[in-house]
């Protein structure tokens, strides 16, 4: 399945999870996920070999997919099918989620 670059938001697993954990769990739950994908990222280019990055990568289908970043999951769960990724695509949909989940959430200011 591909998304062809598209930045996916699951908004009902965004309000399930906020409703669940409350306003000020969710914002240290949000900044903790943000925290641990950009770390994630930087740290799946120095995997070697097919199956530690394919541990990588369902570290970070799991996170994204808990947080409603569907189309993020969706890639990571591409490549840990093929043990294979593109971490330019993988770093353009998590920026755009991003910026589309904080733009929604109300936190994203204007430059």
């Amino acid at each position: 399945m591909s998304i062809h670059g598209e930045a996916m938001i699951d908004w009902n697993q965004i309000r399930e999870l906020r409703s669940a954990t409350g306003k000020e769990d969710f914002a240290v739950i949000v900044d903790l996920f943000l925290e641990e994908v950009e770390e994630s990222l930087r740290n799946l280019e120095n995997r070697t070999g097919a199956e530690d990055l394919r541990a990588g990568l369902h570290f970070l289908k799991g996170s994204a997919l808990n947080l409603g970043f569907t189309g993020l999951s969706c890639l990571c769960q591409q490549g840990e099918r093929t043990g294979t990724m593109d971490i330019a695509e993988i770093r353009g949909c998590f920026a755009r989620s991003r910026a589309d989940f904080l733009a929604g959430l109300g936190l994203c200011e204007e430059s």
